[in-house]
Parts: structure tokens; C-alpha cells; sequence
């Protein structure tokens, strides 16, 4: 099969930046993203379709309603361009054929998930429970790594769920929600145990300094919840490109 011109892959992401906007506003809502069409945030008019062009359109427009004038949020355009971004950078790190469609769906879920948890600290099922069966299929049936696989699935979820029932059973309140924990198994599902071991290391230290900077600016308190997913979809996207890389270079000053 031949290889994925980047200018299509390019393309391609853009229009699934365009769905994943609709996604990121509608999953957490429990809404279809089928149906209505897409509407205006502000008055409700129905967006034609010249005017959900990605990125395009709200050029054309200047960033406003055709109907009412309102601003449209400039994060539409922003997440269509990251995601045809990440596609074409994903394009050079995997095989370029049918088996990057799977490597595509779990960076779009980061980029959702992120977005969601920033939002409303939700972490849609919809996108976690299907994602650890294609996982399953990525690593396992395409990578012939099915133990790999499960592990990351026990590792990720597993100490997640063991840590927020921990917290649980000393304080009486959630410390760790059941997104992060679905999340992480995703995620281990993808990486693999290994790879999964140094997201969560960095998406914890990551989360802890920010934590710790909300403290010393008195900006929130050591019981002020912070959105976790934040911190493990981006970071889970960096170890699906760069784990095993890192993972290599260790072992090889270790070694």
C-alpha cells in the first residue's frame, strides 16, 4: 500500500478536528454527536455547511455568527489545526498505512479527553471503554503484543483505582476519579506496561508541581481538586511517540 501524502493526512485531520469540536461540547453532556446539526453557541441558528468548512470557514466569517455576529471561540479553528498537525506528525512516526488509523483514534481521544476534563473534569466513557479494546487490537493483534498490552491495561487502571481507594478509605472523599483510572487503562492498553509506568510517573509529577505552585500563589489548598486528565491525556500522548524511545535510551545508559 503507498504511503500517506502528509498534504491528505493534513486534510484529513482538519475535518476530524471539525467532529472532535463537537465531541469535546456534546460527550460530557450525554448529547448525540449525530444529531442536531451543529448551531451556534450563542443564538442557536443552525450552521450551514459552507459555514463548518474547518478552519476556513471562521476565516471567512472573521470569527463570527453569520446570524446573530457573535464571537465564535477561537479553541474551533485551534483544535482542528492540532489535530492536522498531530496526524501529519503521527504519519512520520508510524507505519504510513492502514494500521495508523488506530494511533490516529487515541491521539484525537486525547485531544477530547483533555478538553473535556479542562471544561467540566469529565472524562467521557465513549471515548475510554471503546479505546481500551483498540488498544487491545493495536498492540495485540497488530503488534503481536497481547501481554504487553494487558499489563499496561492492569498497571494504568489498576493503580489508579488502587490509589483513589486508598485516598478514599483516609479521607472519606474521592481523591482519584473513575475517568483517570478507565484513562489509564486505555492508555496501557496503547503503551504497554513500560511506556505506561513513565506517563504516569510524569503526568504525576506534573500534576503535583502545579498543585504544589497553586499552594505557594494561594491559589487553592492541598484538598483543591485539580483535573488530572489534563496532565495524563497530553502526557499519554507524548509516551505513544516517544515512550519506547525513551524507554531505549535508559536502558541503554543503565546498561
Amino acid at each position: 500500500m503507498k504511503e500517506i501524502p502528509p498534504f491528505l493526512l493534513f486534510v484529513f485531520g482538519l475535518v476530524v478536528g471539525s467532529f472532535l469540536n463537537v465531541c469535546i461540547h456534546r460527550l460530557p453532556r450525554d448529547r448525540s454527536i449525530v444529531s442536531p446539526p451543529s448551531a451556534c453557541p450563542s443564538c442557536g441558528a443552525r450552521i450551514a455547511w459552507y459555514d463548518n468548512v474547518p478552519v476556513l470557514s471562521y476565516l471567512a466569517l472573521r470569527g463570527r455568527c453569520r446570524s446573530c455576529r457573535k464571537r465564535i471561540s477561537p479553541r474551533y479553528p485551534l483544535v482542528e489545526i492540532a489535530t492536522a498537525l498531530l496526524f501529519v506528525a503521527l504519519g512520520r512516526s508510524f507505519p504510513n498505512d492502514w494500521t495508523i488509523v488506530l494511533p490516529l483514534f487515541y491521539a484525537s481521544a486525547m485531544l477530547v479527553v483533555t478538553l473535556t476534563d479542562l471544561d467540566l473534569r469529565i472524562i467521557p466513557d465513549s471515548i475510554t471503554l471503546p479505546g481500551i479494546a483498540l488498544g487491545l487490537a493495536h498492540r495485540g493483534w497488530i503488534g503481536g503484543e497481547w501481554l504487553d498490552s494487558v499489563l499496561g491495561i492492569l498497571l494504568g487502571g489498576g493503580s489508579l483505582w488502587l490509589l483513589g481507594e486508598g485516598y478514599f478509605r483516609l479521607r472519606k472523599r474521592e481523591g482519584m476519579g473513575g475517568g483517570d483510572v478507565k484513562l489509564a487503562a486505555m492508555m496501557g492498553a496503547f503503551l504497554g506496561w513500560a511506556s505506561t509506568f513513565l506517563v504516569l510517573f510524569a503526568a504525576s509529577l506534573a500534576g503535583g508541581l502545579f498543585g504544589t505552585a497553586l499552594i505557594l500563589l494561594r491559589r487553592g489548598r492541598a484538598t483543591t481538586p485539580i483535573p488530572f486528565g489534563v496532565f495524563l491525556a497530553p502526557i499519554g500522548l507524548i509516551g505513544l511517540v516517544y515512550g519506547e524511545r525513551v524507554l531505549a535510551w535508559y536502558l541503554g545508559i543503565a546498561g
